[in-house]
């Protein structure tokens, strides 16, 4: 950590935190939350401090650099889940809620609403398929590798890489028959087949 190498080359190079404050133009206080790890030094700081302890910006910084990626890949995996959780709950909803938004209420407001829900489940699948191609993700295998925090060997890779187009095909035909047998099931409940 930042704060850690500051107070370590500080000591190393028998400076005070007042001595490093004068140097950066900021208060002893701010060079104690750096070492204590409360707060981050800014840029113009961090090319003094480097400079200041003889040292390259990439040793004063390593750590934190592989703490921040990991950190930004955590919140990208998060965000992957909370994405795919709210887009399968949305497409649920929307694939039952046809038939009864369209016979329950008034037509015109249920076809907007539902409209309105096929929308916003859409908004989240497209958020979900652009969090896939920037990680070049396809296959369910490769989403539960990239949740896990890992990645594919390139055989692997390859043939999952083979089985995407059948994949494809094959959601489209499932889709299509899970909507088919839905429709007939809620017309046969309200009594319309």
């Amino acid at each position: 950590m930042i704060g850690d190498n500051i107070k370590f080359y500080r000591k190393k190079n028998q400076l005070t935190q007042d001595d490093i404050a004068e140097a950066c133009n900021v208060t002893r206080q701010a060079v104690s939350k750096w070492e204590n790890g409360k707060n981050y030094p800014d840029i113009n700081s961090i090319v003094l401090l480097s400079t200041l302890f003889g040292i390259s910006l990439d040793i004063l910084v390593k750590g934190d650099l592989e703490e921040m990626k990991e950190h930004i890949r955590n919140e990208d995996i998060q965000r992957f889940h909370k994405d795919g959780i709210i887009f399968t709950i949305l497409l649920i909803v929307t694939i039952l809620s046809v038939v009864p938004l369209f016979f329950m209420v008034n037509s015109y407001i249920g076809i907007v609403l539902w409209v309105i829900l096929f929308a916003v489940a859409m908004y989240y699948a497209l958020r979900v398929e652009k969090q896939k191609k920037v990680y070049d993700i396809q296959t369910y295998k490769e989403i539960v590798a990239f949740a896990d925090g890992k990645r594919l060997d390139e055989i692997e890779r390859n043939r999952e890489y083979g089985k995407r187009p059948y994949q494809k095909v094959l959601y489209v035909i499932a889709s299509g028959v899970i909507g088919f047998v839905m429709t007939i099931v809620l017309l046969i409940l309200f009594g319309y087949l």
